[in-house]
């Protein structure tokens, strides 16, 4: 077993520093740090590589971030999950990417009078980011670090819609369906066609399916990789958007919105 231990040696400046450090600590930041810069996941032989650790001790390590939730497991390969945002979720709201992305959002929503917002994937959740609320308002409460199911949002489908088919297949199996309003789909088929066509049009539209009275739009916001690393939407009240003028006048703002978004990312 990986474990801590200590010298009777006297301690010098060199040593005293290092005796005060958790090395499977350290050890399992640096599994956190690799996996990090693999968006596409890791083998186990490859963490253990990476990392300088054995095949043992690296399958210890990332079975126990999948535990903790910090992980996940996708066939015979690992992949970060969104879990630490909710360790840092007031400290998210000030983070580098979504502070510059703040005016970019308050521009569409000032623009249309509508609200704007970001989200990650966390589990069967997306979790916001960002948000700029509008001038209409509506009867959920949205504010940063707000969970809502992924299956039912605009957000969501396009978040899911970066899932291989084999992992799709594998959540919509195991996630928690429920009719949120009349018009909520819940046959697994019917929403893998859908999120699978979000992927493909690059946004996704949610007509009442959550609330009734609310629809959302959304596009995903892409990391230097390629990779879907969170979602931008705008929602309105149905009353105010068609789904047809909703792919007219508000898609092309929010997709130049994303595109900027990712330029900055590309930097990072």
């Amino acid at each position: 077993m990986e474990s801590e231990t200590e010298s009777n040696a006297p301690a010098t400046p060199d040593t005293r520093g290092s005796r005060d450090l958790v090395g499977s600590l350290q050890k399992g930041l640096s599994v956190l740090e690799i996996l990090a810069n693999a968006p596409e996941g890791m083998t186990l032989t490859e963490v253990a590589t990476e990392a300088g650790l054995t095949r043992a001790g690296a399958r210890r390590f990332l079975l126990t971030l999948v535990a903790s939730g910090y992980a996940r497991q996708a066939e015979r390969r690992f992949l970060l999950s969104a879990k630490l945002l909710g360790l840092t979720r007031t400290w998210i709201g000030d983070a580098a990417v979504w502070h510059y992305a703040e005016p970019i959002m308050r521009g569409i929503s000032e623009t249309l009078g509508e609200s704007c917002s970001a989200a990650v994937l966390e589990g069967e959740d997306v979790v916001y980011v960002a948000r700029v609320s509008g001038r209409r308002i509506v009867s959920v409460a949205l504010n940063v670090g707000t969970r809502l199911p992924a299956y039912c949002t605009s957000m969501g489908r396009v978040l899911l819609s970066d899932l291989d088919p084999a992992e799709l297949t594998r959540f919509l199996a195991q996630a928690s369906i429920g009719a949120k309003t009349e018009r909520t789909v819940t046959d697994r088929t019917k929403l893998a066609e859908t999120i699978t066509l979000s992927g493909v049009r690059g946004y996704a539209i949610v007509d009442q399916e959550l609330e009734l009275g609310l629809r959302s739009i959304a596009v995903p916001i892409h990391d230097k990789a390629g990779r879907i690393a969170a979602a931008l939407n705008v929602s309105t009240q149905s009353a105010r958007f068609t789904c047809t003028q909703m792919e007219k006048i508000v898609l092309p703002p929010l997709r130049q919105a994303a595109r900027e978004i990712e330029d900055f990312l590309a930097l990072q």
